[in-house]
């Protein structure tokens, strides 16, 4: 993973409540263990017209999306079965950031141990940013809030560990392996007192 610590684009606006993780990338496409590729499956069954062309009435499609990489998108985000391909495909999609008035635990976990910031917002805030795509936001991982162009900010609530990887880059294994030389030191320290 790659740190993440600022994040300044345009928004792409999916404005539908209850999108669950079939949604985001159907059950069809989980065959893989492979991360990349997946971008091409994201929102797969909204996206493509039966005849595999684009369909032009998705939003992400339309021409102002392109190289969005925060996504706004509508109340409880995320929610249904688990699967850790979801955030894989909003990632590998060009995505950086998810904000909504809900997302769902398990697809909020998943996105944060992936490197996808996943974001709640109050409901007015949400509001204003659905009515509003296209604006340019400008987040601050560190400091926990997103800048609007009007000048007023919105906080969001980040888990410590969470924002720990993501400010470094590190997800929980990589995190374990930066303290290989502390939990040695624990084993040889205690390894007379198991014996």
């Amino acid at each position: 993973m790659k740190p993440l610590t600022q994040i300044r684009s345009r928004t792409a606006v999916l404005p539908f409540e209850n999108i669950d993780t079939d949604r985001i990338i159907p059950a069809r496409f989980l065959t893989t263990t492979e991360r990349s590729g997946l971008g091409r499956f994201a929102f797969n069954d909204w996206r493509y017209s039966a005849d595999g062309s684009d369909n032009p009435d998705f939003p992400l499609n339309k021409p102002e999306t392109k190289g969005c990489a925060i996504l706004v998108a509508g109340h409880n985000f995320g929610c249904g079965s688990s699967r850790e391909h979801a955030p894989w495909a909003l990632l590998d999609f060009g995505l950086q950031a998810v904000i909504s008035s809900e997302i769902a635990d398990i697809f909020r976990s998943n996105s944060l141990k992936n490197g996808l910031l996943t974001i709640v917002v109050p409901a007015d805030a949400h509001r204003r940013l659905l009515e509003q795509p296209g604006i340019e936001l400008s987040i601050d991982v560190r400091e926990q809030f997103v800048a609007v162009p009007d000048g007023s900010r919105i906080g969001f609530e980040l888990e410590p560990f969470a924002k720990h990887c993501l400010l470094n880059g590190v997800d929980q294994l990589g995190y374990l392996l930066q303290q290989n030389d502390a939990i040695t030191a624990y084993e040889h320290q205690h390894k007379d007192q198991a014996a």
